[in-house]
């Protein structure tokens, strides 16, 4: 199996299914509950495993009873979770989710900040054994060791670049073998709401290649500075949540199997496209066959 490494957030999603999101205080009744596991590279961890491959999850966690639930979750699903740090103290990662019929969602999340960011103890000699490596934009000083010592062992060094710092984000960027930018990540990173022009500025000043998700539109990316665009499957979402860190997941994936960037983002935009047909976050993660089906019909 394909060794996939995952490094950055992961947490305890508490989703709620609602009739609307609210845009002003008010009390709110959920139509559903769902507790699971989330986190933008635990989720791809999970994607990445239930696709065929050996799954790695390297980050933080508390040494909480929340953070041994993640940890279960993680290893219930095949992930491989021995490079995990847990800090006594510090209160491992949770989020509250409201999700709407149609599949949009509002995320409130928690993140400690007792969580150290020290990355000295990740196990960086173990890098090059993977095929490739995902790092989101939650911790970005392991993120930085992990992406520096993938390109320079020569493998696919994925940045996912999701809404953060946007100086940390660049700092990640020039590190990388590829960017997947989020729409909203890209804007603030870019300083633009054109996608196309955002991912020019970022090309003039990075080697990566650079490209953005752009859910039900699929996904752009610059090729020699020019514009293309794989489109997504059209399907019926009922939840979009977890969707982007299941596309990360499969696009670093089929980077690893040498799939060249078209052939990675199709195979990436069809497991979130299956995803989106499920509710429950992560839980709605396709597997390899789903995928290839939906391949296979065009």
């Amino acid at each position: 199996m394909t060794p996939i490494l995952c490094l950055g957030h992961s947490a305890l999603d508490a989703i709620y299914e609602v009739p609307a999101i609210p845009t002003t205080p008010i009390k709110v009744l959920a139509t559903g509950f769902t507790e699971t596991g989330g986190g933008m590279a635990a989720n791809a961890s999970v994607a990445v495993a239930r696709l065929g491959a050996r799954a790695h999850y390297w980050g933080r966690v508390g040494a909480d009873d929340v953070g041994t639930r993640i940890l279960a979750q993680l290893g219930a699903e095949g992930v491989d979770t021995r490079a995990v740090r847990r800090i006594a103290g510090a209160t491992s990662p949770t989020a509250a989710i409201l999700v709407a019929p149609g599949g949009e969602r509002l995320i409130c999340i928690y993140n400690d900040p007792r969580l150290d960011p020290d990355p000295s103890w990740l196990p960086l000699d173990r890098v090059p054994q993977f095929a490739a490596v995902l790092a989101d934009v939650r911790w970005p000083a392991g993120a930085a060791a992990v992406l520096d010592r993938a390109r320079a062992a020569g493998i696919p060094a994925v940045l996912d670049a999701d809404v953060g710092p946007p100086e940390a984000t660049r700092d990640l960027c020039r590190r990388a073998t590829h960017v997947a930018f989020s729409e909203p990540g890209l804007a603030l990173t870019a300083g633009t709401d054109s996608p196309g022009e955002g991912l020019r500025r970022i090309a003039a000043e990075f080697t990566a290649v650079v490209g953005v998700t752009l859910g039900e539109a699929g996904f752009l990316w610059l090729d020699g500075g020019r514009e293309r665009r794989v489109p997504a499957p059209v399907v019926d979402a009922v939840d979009t949540l977890a969707a982007g860190d299941v596309w990360h997941g499969a696009f670093a994936l089929a980077l690893g199997e040498g799939r060249a960037i078209e052939a990675a983002a199709r195979f990436a935009n069809a497991a979130a496209a299956i995803k989106c047909t499920r509710a429950g976050g992560r839980l709605g993660a396709p597997v390899r066959r789903e995928v290839e089906a939906l391949l296979a019909a065009g």
